[in-house]
């Protein structure tokens, strides 16, 4: 049996470099596999003929799996190892990989996307637990740093390598491209990995994951039926209602079970539960910012899907590149002036987006793009470390995937949530905008004739001069109308953000 410290031994300095090489590129891969799939929505939509609240499954299904996944990871590890947790879960992911490609139905390829879910929550926890076991407590915070630096430089890859494929080869194709990174990482892993097992290992909670995942799916499909079926009708109602009584026994069973997945102790810390606070609300914004972006591009700009992507790669390059230098502070910066300052950036990179219409110049997005991702880049491992460096060790794992956990469940949460307001401020914004549209409007008149008098000249017959000119107009009312719901949509994300400073004042030094 092998552990990290007799593989330290063993590998000497190249241990370090190999361990960050695996985890590094894991984190990149997964991130890229979770953020990939944005700039696909659109083609995805008129493939298989849904709507943006079926399409929006694919990310809600992959980020209600990952969320769900943390906190079994704490478990595998312990009777499994790391070794073999890491290798099988790759495994799995890359069958799942596979199945999205050849999917026939739409269900089969949110299937896939939930498949992958579960094991790139794996995936990102271990890894995550790996940094903090291996690495000594005065090198936690450069380590933290680079795993954030495999994340940023996903969050860019991921929309512009899938408007890339989408472009030159198909949406397919976006599920196979970044399989030899994941494999390579797989390798690379096993040398540094150890496969030491605990023994006397307490069972695990099955029913606590059930309830769990019930809750989730309950709550997810509120946010993606809801605006179909009527959020007062009997199907919503029923389902919060399952939501609800869930949620509850799972908060009863890890109260009052000994074999739980989510220890509550841990936020008797008050860093942790500050931390943990503000992970959640960056990651509730964050995520619904990576969804919003790209998809606002092609939707109001009228971008293709790779200049829609290629916006957020300069972006997390810059970010990569700086993190570093972050990085040889972090250990010495007080986590709370860091944490402040990337939410404050985050801010910045926002808040500007709720003044962007059709009319926005792709510079311009380009820089919010810039900001944003520097605030998310130096947010996360001071967040990370004022939640994890003031616990003691013995509840470095767990808290780790308790940390992990609402992250992803910001994540899901974040991007459902923003859809389905995104969905209802547009129609808001639409019946208004329909309610102008009378005889006396000079402006829409005008622009009736001046549409008719361009198709006449063109050789349209008279009798479709009225219906296209009035299709033309009512698709410029969409469009303005898509417009507002989006600025709505941002400023609620710049608020998040906002919110999110008083926890990240609140911790300690």
């Amino acid at each position: 049996m092998t552990t990290f410290e007799s593989l330290k031994e063993k590998l000497g300095n190249k241990f370090y470099v190999l361990l960050i090489l695996a985890i590094v590129t894991t984190s990149f891969t997964m991130v890229t596999y979770a953020t990939i799939i944005t700039v696909a929505v659109p083609s995805i939509m008129g493939s298989f003929g849904v709507g943006q609240d079926k399409a929006q499954l694919m990310a809600t299904g992959f980020y209600v799996a990952m969320t769900a996944s943390q906190l079994a990871c704490t478990w595998l590890i312990m009777v499994f190892g790391h070794w073999h947790t890491f290798t099988i879960s790759i495994i799995i992911f890359s069958i799942s990989c596979f199945i999205g490609a050849f999917a026939e139905l739409f269900y089969v390829l949110v299937f896939a996307r939930v498949i992958q879910g579960v094991t790139a929550g794996i995936l990102m926890s271990q890894t995550m637990v790996a940094i903090m076991q291996a690495f000594p407590i005065n090198r936690r915070g450069l380590s933290l740093t680079l795993f954030t630096c495999g994340t940023v430089a996903g969050f860019g890859a991921g929309p512009s390598l899938g408007g890339l494929i989408i472009d030159y080869i198909n949406w397919r194709s976006i599920f196979l491209i970044p399989l030899p990174l994941i494999l390579f990482s797989m390798v690379v892993g096993s040398f540094v990995m150890p496969n030491i097992r605990n023994k006397g290992v307490s069972k695990f909670d099955w029913i606590g994951l059930l309830c769990l995942v019930i809750a989730l799916y309950s709550f997810m499909t509120i946010f993606s039926d809801g605006q179909r079926q009527g959020w007062t009708s009997k199907f919503i109602i029923n389902f919060l209602f399952i939501g609800i009584v869930f949620t509850v026994a799972f908060i009863y069973l890890q109260l009052s079970k000994k074999d739980r997945l989510l220890d509550f102790t841990v936020f008797k810390y008050p860093n942790f539960l500050w931390a943990t606070i503000v992970v959640f609300l960056t990651s509730l914004g964050n995520f619904g910012t990576i969804y919003a972006i790209p998809v606002f591009s092609q939707l109001v700009l009228g971008l293709s899907p790779y200049d829609a992507g290629i916006m957020m790669l300069p972006a997390s390059i810059i970010a990569v590149l700086f993190l570093p230098l972050m990085g040889r502070y972090s250990d010495t910066i007080p986590a709370k002036y860091g944490s402040l300052m990337g939410l404050s950036l985050f801010f910045l990179g926002v808040f500007p987006l709720v003044f962007t219409d059709t009319n926005t110049p792709f510079l311009f997005m380009l820089m919010i793009a810039i900001i944003s991702r520097l605030g998310m880049g130096i947010n996360n491992p001071y967040a990370s470390k004022a939640a994890l460096m003031t616990l003691p060790e013995s509840k470095i794992v767990e808290a780790t995937s308790i940390l992990n956990f609402f992250r992803l469940l910001g994540s899901s949460v974040g991007t459902s949530a923003w859809v389905v307001f995104l969905e209802i401020r547009t129609q808001f914004h639409g019946e208004n905008i329909s309610f102008t549209q009378t005889q006396s409007n000079y402006t829409s008149s005008e622009m009736i004739a001046k549409l008719g008098t361009l198709l006449n000249e063109a050789g349209l017959s008279e009798n479709m001069l009225l219906p296209m000119s009035l299709h033309f107009l009512d698709k410029v009312l969409y469009s303005q109308a898509l417009t507002f719901g989006f600025q709505d949509g941002f400023l609620i994300l710049s608020m998040v953000f906002l919110l999110a400073l008083v926890p990240a004042y609140l911790l300690k030094k």
